[in-house]
Formats: structure tokens, sequence, C-alpha cells
């Protein structure tokens, strides 16, 4: 009994719960088209997808920053990507990594800009989504005339990050298990991990205690910038082309996924096995109306709907495991009051 109740005050486990729902949700109600393969593998390769970003962006948001640039950053290496390989004629070995290692600088520039002027993370990559956003469109422009680049991917490229796995599950969901593994060993297992959660905890008193604050945040956003363009070049490789209005969709369905996820806007609160939850959960709304016969305009108001839900629930399991943090805090702090005279009669009564 005590194992489940500790499971039930874990931040992932209310994520599984409004994962569990939507999926028996939409199996009842879209029978038996949303169980069929091509219909899991749709609303699969959208989680995988997202995950990609999402997952990175969780760290991020466990912190206590956001970022809203991930977006314009995922235009921003897919572009590069394309440009150099499409567009020059370049070989992948040297434009896959451009775009890679372009996607990783707007996330150091992020947290170094966060870092070194204070500023709050949100306004500063409010600034930078904008700002990326006509770079890469100026750029692409002055460059190739145009907004779309096709790319004659190489072979090895396409198979690794736009292959398909039996012709309908995208090689995505390949990255995004490794993805969440790099993630998950991260937060749990690194000394870097506490680090994250103790400054989304307490960014003064995480400074007081000797963590780097400066460092982390900026590694944070390098992070979610390479997730970005990770995922930017993927649907390259996937589709053939780029074009500059990529990715804007990104930026709220990240910040979704993650707070379905169970993961606190003011951070410090959150696991990535909730994450991938919240990703999941997104993706079979998304996806999943179109199962049921419904028309999709409904998929938003439910969004909407299991967003709100999901931050109550979240805030309802939070608050029970802190009660019972407290409730021990209090029973360890009345046994040591506690004579071992009195011990020793309770234990005889």
């Amino acid at each position: 009994m005590s194992n489940l109740k500790n499971l039930t005050r874990r931040p992932e486990f209310a994520a599984f719960v409004g994962t569990l729902f939507v999926f028996l949700f939409f199996t009842y109600f879209g029978w038996p088209t949303f169980i069929k393969p091509l219909v899991t593998a749709g609303w699969l390769n959208v989680a995988a997808e997202l995950g990609l970003i999402a997952l990175p962006v969780s760290l991020v948001m466990i912190a206590g920053h956001l970022d809203l640039s991930v977006g314009s950053i995922l235009a921003a290496g897919a572009m590069t990507y394309a440009i150099i390989t499409g567009h020059f004629n370049l070989p992948d070995i040297i434009g896959l990594p451009a775009g890679l290692a372009v996607g990783t600088f707007f996330g150091f520039l992020n947290g170094l800009i966060v870092t070194k002027t204070k500023l709050n993370s949100f306004i500063v990559t409010l600034a930078m989504m904008f700002g990326l956003r006509g770079l890469v469109f100026g750029i692409t422009r002055l460059t190739t005339s145009t907004v779309l680049v096709s790319v004659e991917v190489n072979e090895t490229v396409r198979r690794t990050f736009g292959g398909r796995l039996y012709l309908t599950f995208e090689n995505a969901i390949v990255l995004w298990v490794i993805i969440a593994i790099i993630v998950s060993w991260i937060l749990y297992r690194t000394k870097y991990g506490n680090w994250i959660f103790a400054l989304g905890g307490d960014e003064t008193s995480a400074r007081a205690a000797g963590v780097p604050v400066e460092r982390v945040t900026i590694g944070l956003f390098m992070g979610s910038g390479f997730g970005s363009a990770l995922l930017g070049i993927t649907q390259v490789a996937l589709f053939g082309s780029a074009q500059v209005s990529a990715g804007q969709s990104y930026v709220f369905f990240s910040i979704i996924a993650v707070v379905v996820g169970g993961v606190l806007l003011t951070g410090g609160y959150g696991s990535p096995v909730g994450v991938i939850f919240g990703t999941v959960t997104f993706a079979i709304v998304s996806q999943g109306i179109y199962s049921t016969g419904w028309d999709s305009d409904w998929s938003s108001l439910i969004l909407g709907l299991l967003l709100l839900v999901a931050v109550l629930t979240n805030n309802t399991f939070r608050r029970l495991a802190l009660s019972a943090g407290d409730k021990k805090t209090s029973e360890a702090k009345s046994t040591s009051r506690t004579s071992p005279a009195e011990l020793k009669e309770a234990k005889r009564d």
C-alpha cells in the first residue's frame, strides 16, 4: 500500500493517468480505426518528433526557465543544412553538423544573454524567436531567392534521420528513445541533474551552495537548441526540403507537452518519463480526433481542457508529495525529541 502511495506522488503519475485516459477515450470513440497500425504509427510519429524538442525543453523548465525560440531555431538548423547541401551542393558531412552547430550556437546565445543580463528567459527567448525568424527569412531569400529549398539527401542520412520502420514508423522514434535515455541519465544519474533541480527550486540558494548557475543555464539552452535543430534536420531528411516557416507550432506544443507531463512552469519539479507521457498524450489527442469522424476543430478544445486539467492534477499530486515529505519530517523531529525511556514505554504498550 505504501508503495502505491509513493507511486501516486511521483510527478509522472498524473501524466500516465492522462495518457491512459485519452488512449481509452479515443479507443472507445474511434473504434476500430484508432487501434489500426497506420493510426498508431501516426500518433507515435508525432510524439517522437515533438519529444525531440520537449525533452530538452523540459530540463530548461525544470531549471525555472522557458525557451520560446525553439521553432525559429528548428528553422535555422533545417535551412542551414538545406542551403549547404541543397543549394551549394556540398556534402552532407558538412551540412548536417553545420545545421546542428547553428541550433546549438543560438541556444548558447540564449543562455549567455539570460545569465549576463539577468533578464527573464521568457523575454530573451521571445526576442530570439522573432529576431531569428527574420534573420533566417532574410538570409534564405538573399541566398536562394526563395523560402523553400529542396535537398537531395544522402541515402545514409535519409535512412538514419528520415527513414521509416516497416514503412510507417519514422526513425524519429529511435532518436526519441535515445534522447529520452540521455536526458534521464543526466537528470537522475549525474550531479548535473541535482544542479538542475536546485536551480529550479531557488537560484539564490543554489548559487550559495556552489552550483555553477551560469554554466548550467547556458548548457541547458544549448541542449534545447541542439534538440530543435535535430528535429529540423530530421524533417529535411524525411521530406527532402526545408522552409523558413517550419517549426513555429512547436513553440507552444512543446510547452503543452512538458506541462501535461508534470513539469511546473515555476521549475524545480518534473521528470523525463512524465514528459514522454505528455508528448504521447498530446499526439493521441491531435491525431486521434481523425479516427472518430468528428470535426478536427474539436482537437484544439480538447487540448485546451487537457492542459487545464493537467495543471490542476499535477498541482494536486505535487501537494500530496510535499505534504508526505512534511509529515515524515515532523515525525522524525518528534521521534528525535522522545527520550529512550519513553520509546521503551511506547514499545511495551
